[in-house]
């Protein structure tokens, strides 16, 4: 017997077709509206509304030289609504237009017409622009349920770690202006909301995630369970976000207050395995202690003995800091390509080391009993960077501007490179050398302009650089990384405004620690290659000890006159207080600067002068 409804039904159906369509031909697809274009140093990129169509195949991009003829292109898949066409040079003008197309191939009217043109950006335009793309990384790709970090651009899994640098992202995004305040503090809300009913253990949360559910993803076959050491960097993130978002509205006290709960439910002593003098990277309610993973040093883990040791509520003894990260092969005390590396792995590491503990964590200005981790820093970056100079493995395209080994992807899959013949696989991460903006400011900005420049065509995409590429196997990553994109946004913040680095030392437990462990005050501050000390006759500062202001002196001859020169003072314990920044920095007249203190509390201070040349360090008192 014939289905009478499902006959019906199709009837229906048809007469409707008929009466949208009577000449029985699908309408074109509407020309796509609101194409705008956006100028960059060396690419433009087209933004458009989406089209509604639910049958839409593609989009058309044309383009043209000024009063030419239109030429297709490319086409673009339907679910974006952006496209960025690489020129890969400056000062170059196009006309775009685009189209819609459907799945029966017929193509929408053309759009609004607009002009793109490339122009050479400065060095903080480029900043800003690597800084902008990467931020979209942790605000558009952000899984849309909890907000938090996905681990890659291929899947919804959270990560822990990645979010935790994502968040200090959102900070960024808020000082650059890419969002308002109130959008960064509302979707941080979300954040911190998700993670109060996420799986945890013993108040540590598990390295990946369901973004939805909160349900713990394993890692491996053993890791079903806590990791502390992606939860430290996921608790690096909130406290920074707690002290840089410390206002009085209703929204920064609630998201305050979700943070120190989220903080204090951390049981650091849990991790160490029976009262063990050495923290453990993994727990599992499974497999209990099978990973049998212990931290120690010097690697990526250096920020979860301070936080550890800084707890509030479940604090480890600071004796564990000596016994349990330095405890094994810590110091090297060697020198590589003619610079020293007082702790850490032969020729360092890989560069990460150098960069997840660090984007909270300020090293500048103090030392604990082995070394200033900033000057160590420092080093790690100039030794990987003239390995790959020297490049004994004869890797196609490293030199003075292509370098960076760091973890990541490559060809065969992922790993982390080094310096070494066994890790070199020819492989460089821009990750590596774009996070070592604060050590070596000038050559990870020469690194930038490379990567940007000579391999854009194929190393930057919608959030910035693709993780890595390999120019001897001819391979480009398509892949972006949380874990490698958060330390890119965050460390040149870092260096052009100490943003994350002042929130995070705001944290009073921090500098609890710092003192528990023995971290002292230390004035040796190395820059970069071309660093010297001035002595005394030849700079100085008076009156010290000094009331409402202080006047800065230069012997003549000693720093060319048009010098530039950056200003910051630090109280004792390491903590700025005073900053001019380095996009305002101050060139000297008549060899004297004066600058007032008369908002700085009285005590004992250091001031510190950075030019490319020189780094001058100096006691300043302040007395009321």
């Amino acid at each position: 017997m014939p289905n009478i409804p499902t006959i019906i039904a199709n009837i229906l159906s048809f007469v409707c077709f008929m009466l949208l369509f009577p000449s029985g031909v699908v309408a074109n697809p509407d020309a796509p509206t609101g194409l705008a274009v956006f100028n960059y140093d060396s690419h433009v990129e087209l933004r458009w509304n989406s089209n509604a169509e639910p049958n839409l195949a593609a989009y058309r991009i044309y383009r043209a030289t000024p009063n030419a003829t239109f030429e297709f292109l490319t086409s673009v898949n339907p679910i974006n609504t952006e496209y960025i066409d690489f020129i890969g040079a400056q000062n170059q003008s196009f006309e775009y237009k685009i189209t819609a197309i459907n799945t029966a191939s017929e193509e929408s009217n053309f759009s609004n017409e607009v002009e793109g043109t490339t122009f050479s950006m400065t060095d903080e335009e480029l900043l800003t622009m690597v800084q902008e793309y990467t931020f979209r990384y942790f605000w558009d790709f952000a899984h849309p349920v909890s907000g938090m970090a996905r681990e890659r651009n291929t899947t919804s899994t959270v990560t822990s770690g990645g979010s935790g640098f994502g968040i200090m992202a959102i900070l960024v995004g808020i000082e650059r202006g890419f969002i308002t305040k109130e959008e960064g503090v509302a979707r941080l809300l979300k954040i911190v909301n998700f993670l109060e009913t996420a799986d945890r253990f013993h108040g540590a949360f598990p390295h990946w995630m369901n973004g939805s559910t909160g349900k713990v993803i394993p890692f491996s076959n053993l890791d079903n369970g806590g990791d502390i050491v992606e939860t430290a960097f996921l608790i690096q993130g909130l406290l920074t976000a707690k002290q840089c978002l410390d206002g009085n509205t209703e929204e920064e006290i609630l998201l305050s207050n979700k943070i120190t709960q989220i903080w204090e439910a951390v049981d650091w002593n849990w991790y160490r395995k029976s009262v063990q003098k050495v923290l453990f990277w993994h727990w599992s309610p499974n497999f209990g202690w099978d990973i049998n993973l212990e931290l120690r040093g010097f690697n990526e883990t250096h920020i979860v003995y301070l936080l550890a040791i800084a707890s509030p509520t479940f604090p480890i003894p600071a004796n564990l800091y000596d016994n349990g990260w330095a405890g094994n092969s810590y110091t090297n005390g060697g020198e590589f390509f003619g610079f020293p590396l007082e702790v850490g792995t032969y020729r360092g590491g890989p560069l990460f080391f150098s960069h997840y503990s660090y984007l909270g964590f300020d090293p500048r200005y103090k030392k604990d009993g082995y070394t200033n981790y900033f000057n160590r820093n420092v080093y790690h970056t100039l030794i990987n960077r003239a390995y790959c100079i020297e490049n004994p493995q004869n890797h196609e395209g490293y030199g003075e501007d292509c370098w960076g080994l760091t973890a990541s992807d490559d060809p065969f899959g992922y790993s982390a490179h080094e310096p070494t013949a066994a890790r070199d696989n020819g492989t460089i991460t821009p990750t590596a050398a774009l996070s070592s903006m604060p050590y070596t400011p000038e050559l990870a900005l020469a690194a930038l302009k490379h990567f940007y420049r000579a391999h854009g065509s194929q190393l930057w995409g919608k959030y910035g650089f693709y993780d890595a590429f390999n120019l001897t196997e001819n391979w480009f990553a398509t892949s972006y990384l949380a874990i490698d994109q958060g330390p890119i946004i965050g460390m040149i913040e870092n260096y052009r405004t100490q943003l994350l680095w002042n929130g995070f030392m705001k944290n009073p437990e921090i500098q609890t620690a710092l003192d528990a462990i023995g971290f002292i005050p230390d004035t040796v501050f190395v820059t970069d290659l071309k660093q010297v000390e001035l002595d005394d006759k030849e700079w100085g500062v008076f009156p010290n000890p000094a009331n409402d202001q202080v006047d800065i002196f230069i012997k003549n001859n000693t720093i060319p006159s048009n010098e530039k020169i950056e200003i910051s003072l630090f109280e004792i314990n390491g903590q700025q207080v005073l900053n001019f920044p380095k996009e305002k920095k101050w060139a000297f007249e008549a060899k004297k600067m004066t600058i007032s203190v008369a908002n700085i509390p009285a005590g004992i201070y250091f001031l510190h002068l950075n030019t490319k040349l020189y780094s001058l360090t100096k006691k300043l008192i302040i007395v009321r």
